[in-house]
């Protein structure tokens, strides 16, 4: 193969240069030979030293797992398009006719993502008290715990022990981004704390509660791994909890039960402040149930609500989505 023979010294130059005049032959590594670099050409290039030599070509990384995968033709059209990636972790939901192919399937996202170290699928819903679901090792390393970053703070978790959505940074930056220096911030179901650790950034002080015991052990860890001394992780029941914090902002991440919690959201947040409260709803109608628990609720309790914003966060299931509903509360409780 024909090649250009450069002094090592010069090398970069030369690489740029040939890029610039597209004569670099793609998909190969340069050579060295002693103190110069062969660098493989498409053609004759003026003004530089050529000579033959042989390459190694360069194995190109997929830019799918589904480009690699072994499994057979029928079943091909159902191989996911996405997955989720918590840290160095994969995880990903085949359906039945795929689940003997599961192992193919993790080698493949295994060769596909050079950061994936682990691919699980998941084994049921999330269910429980933990929100927790059951994950089935299909390839790579068998440990569960992992290290994820996201928005500029780093989040040590067992994803087997813990509940976490990667899918909800973008939900946490909004959220970020409203909150005001100085805040108290009440994240009733913290986890181990997507929410509260980055909030710490502009609160004064974040009280963070979950009822998971491992959730909480992995969030205290997480206020030392990011450096911040404005956290105050609580286990326990958050109705327990309720109205003992004064907040001027609650996060309510719990979207399959938090409508069973805005007593103690409004209980516990300050006359002006507000709260960031998520559910699930039908595409048909997004919002009108929520608004209607919302302001039910409030009127139980002698308070005004006025509703901020109401958006899309993303889709849950076909014709599902979960929501997001900011609202402000005016007064103070009333009754006991």
């Amino acid at each position: 193969m024909l090649a250009v023979k450069v002094p090592k010294g010069e090398a970069e130059a030369v690489r740029r240069k040939l890029l610039e005049l597209g004569v670099l032959a793609r998909g190969y590594a340069p050579e060295r030979r002693g103190d110069f670099v062969l660098f493989p050409v498409t053609g004759p290039v003026e003004g530089f030293e050529l000579v033959e030599a042989e390459f190694r070509k360069l194995m190109r990384r997929p830019k799918s797992y589904r480009e690699v995968v072994d499994v057979p033709a029928e079943v091909r059209p159902l191989l996911p398009s996405s997955f989720d990636v918590i840290g160095d972790i994969a995880i990903i939901e085949l359906p039945g006719e795929l689940k003997p192919y599961g192992r193919a399937v993790g080698k493949a996202i295994l060769k596909a993502h050079r950061h994936v170290r682990a691919v699980f699928a998941k084994g049921g819903r999330i269910e429980g008290e933990y929100r927790v679901r059951e994950l089935i090792h299909l390839a790579g390393r068998k440990g569960t715990e992992t290290i994820h970053r996201e928005n500029g703070i780093r989040l040590k978790l067992d994803v087997a022990r813990v509940y976490f959505s990667p899918r909800l940074a973008t939900e946490r930056m909004r959220v970020f981004r409203k909150a005001r220096p100085g805040e108290v911030v009440f994240d009733m179901f913290a986890g181990v704390g997507p929410y509260s650790i980055l909030l710490a950034r502009k609160a004064r002080l974040v009280f963070a509660c979950d009822i998971n015991p491992w959730a909480v052990r992995y969030l205290e860890e997480n206020v030392r791994l990011n450096k911040v001394n404005n956290v105050v992780p609580i286990l326990g029941d958050v109705r327990k909890v309720a109205g003992k914090v004064k907040a001027d902002r609650v996060v309510m991440n719990l979207p399959k039960f938090a409508d069973r919690f805005l007593r103690e959201a409004m209980l516990s947040v300050k006359p002006g402040g507000v709260v960031h409260y998520y559910g699930f709803s039908p595409e048909e109608d997004l919002f009108s149930e929520h608004e209607a628990k919302i302001k039910a609720v409030a009127r139980e309790l002698g308070l005004a609500v006025e509703f901020l914003d109401e958006r899309k966060v993303r889709p849950y299931a076909p014709r599902q989505f979960n929501i997001a509903i900011d609202f402000m509360v005016e007064g103070s409780p009333s009754g006991p």
